[in-house]
């Protein structure tokens, strides 16, 4: 895939993967912030309300709220397991896989910043699912890609290499929960909106 920018008539998109900081913008309306009611707000707890993703699911803030309360605990959830990093890798490799661009420059940066690994990185950005990486690392992504692709797909010998790597029970229960849940993130972000160019 190249870093050529894709043009429509009236849209500018990028075409490759990346770590850079992408932009985003909904196909539907964003709830106005004027608007927001205080249960809106509650359910934007910690969110950006000027973020145009979130002000569309605020439209249903009892869903967002369970949504954000799920990401919180799924990655920074501190109490054992796989530790932040790799949570991240999880799910830039599950948005890596679903070709959600916006979802894998998010999370490849903070995968980044919590392992110091850039260029491993940089290489499932670059290369997919398939590039060379480390055994534990490996385990995770193969993992990650599985269940993302469909979860029938993951079984025994995931969890066999995930074993073999080194992962406990509670951390290759954070990989299936990482992956799981971006997986149903990126489906949901690729049908409502589209990203836009990093702002050079």
């Amino acid at each position: 895939m190249t870093d050529q920018i894709v043009r429509y008539p009236g849209v500018v998109r990028p075409n490759a993967f990346t770590a850079e900081r992408l932009g985003w913008r909904p196909w539907l309306e964003p709830k106005p912030v004027d608007d927001l009611t205080a249960e809106d707000r509650h359910a934007l707890e910690g969110r950006d309300v000027t973020d145009p993703y979130f002000r569309v699911l605020v439209r249903d803030p009892i869903v967002l709220g369970a949504r954000t309360r799920a990401d919180i605990d799924i990655f920074t959830n501190d109490e054992g397991g796989l530790d932040r990093a790799e949570r991240e890798l999880a799910a830039a490799a599950a948005s890596r896989t679903n070709g959600c661009l916006f979802c894998a420059s998010v999370h490849a940066r903070f995968a980044i910043e919590q392992s110091g690994r850039r260029d491993d990185v940089q290489r499932l950005l670059d290369e997919g699912i398939d590039a060379e990486q480390d055994e534990r690392w490996t385990a995770i992504i193969e993992a990650s890609a599985a269940l993302t692709a469909t979860p029938s797909f993951f079984g025994p010998a995931h969890v066999e290499a995930l074993r073999a790597a080194g992962l406990d029970d509670q951390a290759i229960v954070d990989v299936i929960q990482s992956a799981g849940f971006f997986n149903w993130a990126n489906r949901l972000m690729l049908s409502i909106g589209e990203p836009l160019p990093p702002r050079r």
